[in-house]
C-alpha cells in the first residue's frame, strides 16, 4: 500500500474508485462564461453514486483496512455525505456501518444512508459533537472508525476529482474546492500541485463557518466557538490537523460566502443548468463571482446534491424574494365597494401576479379614511416591480413595501 498523498498513492485511488464510481466528465456553463469573463466548468459530483464525492475517500479508506480491522465493523460521523459515502463502500465491501450524525441532518440524507445498510445514531445538534460521540461508540464497542476528513487515505481518494479534471482539461488555470473539515480540498490541492504547480486552488468556506480561513490566519488549527450556516456539509467547528499542513502548502487563497449567496446560486444553477447541488456545493458556483481574473479555465466542484425537499422550498422562496420577482406591498384605500377591483385592474394592467392579499379593516379608527391592503405579488424582477409600485403611487394609495421572510410575508 502506497504512503497516502503521493502521486503514487493517489494513481492508486483513482483506478481503485473508478470500479465504484460514476464518470463525472465536465459540465461547461455558458452562463456563468458570459457572467465572470472566463470559461467555467462544473465537476458534478453532485450526480455521484450517494449524490456526492464522499464515496471516494471512504472506497479508498476501507480498501487499506485490514481484514481484522473490517470484521471489527465501521463507524463514522457525518452531516450527511460522508455517511452516504461510508455506508455504500462499507456494502461494497460486506462490512458492518454505524454513522453518528447531528439531529439537524436533513431527513434525505438519514433515510439514503439507512438505505445503504448502515445504522444510524442521531446525536448533537452539530458535527462536531456527532463526532465526539462516534469516538465514544468507536472506544467502547471497538469499531474501526472512519473519518470523514481528518485522514490522509480519505483525503487521497478525495483527491482523485483533481486527477479526472487535470485529464479532461489539463490547462485548467483554476479549481474551486468547497471546505468544511478540508478533506476534499486537501486531497484535490495537493494532487493538482504534484501535476501542475501551475494550477491555482482555491478553497471556499461559509463565512459562518470558517475555520479554515481562521486557522490559516493563525498560523495553526483552531475551533470556532460556533458555527452558522445553511451549508449543512461544511458546517464545522475545527478544521483536520493532519491535513493542515498540506492545505497550508498547496492552497493558494481562501475564499468565504455568505448564506444569501448560496440562494441566489441556487437558483442559478436550476435555471441555467437544471442541476439540484446542496449548499455546501454551492459554495463554489457563488465564489466564481468572488474571483479577480479574466479569461480563464475555472473548475468549480460541485460537492453534493443532496437536498431535501423541504429545504429546496425555503431557498425557492427567499431567493424569489432576493431577485424581486416576489414581493409584499401595503396599500392604503377608502373602506368602499370597488376600491379593491380597482387595485386589482392597475395591478393586471401591470402584468402583475397577485399571489395573496391581507384585507384589514382596522388600521385605522376611521375605516372611512383608509383600510390596509396587503398584497403578495410576481414580477419579472427589479424593474418590473419598480413599475408596479410607481403605478401604486400615482394612483395614490401610498404603496409601502413589507419585508418577507418567505413568500407569505410576516
Amino acid at each position: 500500500m502506497a504512503e497516502p498523498m503521493t502521486l503514487e498513492a493517489f494513481e492508486e485511488a483513482s483506478e481503485l474508485v473508478s470500479r465504484v464510481t460514476l464518470e463525472t466528465k465536465l459540465v461547461y456553463s455558458e452562463y456563468f462564461s458570459d457572467q465572470t469573463g472566463n470559461k467555467v466548468y462544473f465537476k458534478p459530483e453532485n450526480m455521484q453514486y450517494t449524490g456526492a464525492y464522499k464515496v471516494r475517500g471512504a472506497y479508498y479508506k476501507i480498501h487499506t483496512l485490514s481484514q481484522e480491522e473490517k470484521e471489527h465493523g465501521l463507524i463514522a460521523a457525518s452531516a450527511g455525505n460522508h455517511a452516504q459515502g461510508v455506508a455504500y463502500a462499507a456494502k461494497l465491501a460486506g462490512t458492518k456501518a454505524t454513522i453518528v450524525m447531528p439531529n439537524t441532518t436533513p431527513l434525505i440524507k438519514i433515510n439514503h444512508t439507512k438505505e445503504y445498510g448502515a445504522d444510524v445514531v442521531l446525536y448533537g445538534d452539530v458535527f462536531d459533537e456527532a463526532l465526539h460521540k462516534a469516538f465514544q461508540l468507536a472506544e467502547e464497542n471497538h469499531y474501526t472508525f472512519i473519518h470523514p476528513f481528518d485522514d490522509l487515505a480519505v483525503a487521497t481518494g478525495q483527491g482523485t476529482i483533481a486527477m479526472e479534471i487535470i485529464k479532461e482539461l489539463p490547462t485548467v488555470d483554476y479549481i474551486l474546492v468547497p471546505i468544511g473539515g478540508g478533506g476534499l480540498c486537501c486531497g484535490v490541492a495537493t494532487l493538482a500541485k504534484l501535476l501542475n504547480p501551475k494550477i491555482k486552488v482555491i478553497g471556499v468556506e461559509p463565512a459562518g463557518a470558517a475555520c479554515m480561513k481562521e486557522s490559516l490566519k493563525e498560523g495553526h488549527v483552531v475551533e470556532l466557538p460556533s458555527i452558522d450556516t445553511i451549508a449543512d456539509g461544511t458546517a464545522v467547528k475545527r478544521p483536520g490537523e493532519h491535513l493542515f499542513p498540506y492545505i497550508q502548502e498547496n492552497v493558494d487563497d481562501i475564499i468565504t460566502i455568505q448564506d444569501s449567496e448560496l440562494i441566489v446560486a441556487f437558483l442559478d444553477m436550476v435555471e441555467n443548468h437544471k442541476m439540484i447541488v446542496e449548499n455546501a456545493g454551492l459554495l463554489t458556483v457563488a465564489a466564481l463571482k468572488h474571483l479577480n481574473v479574466q479569461k480563464k479555465k475555472i473548475v468549480s466542484i460541485l460537492s453534493g446534491g443532496n437536498m431535501d425537499v423541504i429545504t429546496m422550498a425555503s431557498i425557492v422562496q427567499h431567493g424569489l424574494i432576493q431577485r424581486d420577482r416576489v414581493f409584499t406591498v401595503s396599500v392604503l384605500l377608502p373602506d368602499r365597494p370597488g376600491e379593491l377591483a380597482k387595485v386589482s385592474t392597475l395591478l393586471a394592467d401591470k402584468q402583475a401576479n397577485v399571489i395573496k392579499l391581507e384585507h384589514n379593516q382596522f388600521v385605522s379608527i376611521n375605516r372611512n379614511a383608509a383600510v390596509e391592503l396587503r398584497i403578495t405579488v410576481e414580477a419579472y424582477g427589479t424593474e418590473h416591480k419598480k413599475q408596479i409600485v410607481s403605478a401604486l403611487n400615482e394612483a395614490g394609495y401610498r404603496p409601502k413595501l413589507v419585508k418577507s421572510k418567505g413568500i407569505y410575508s410576516d
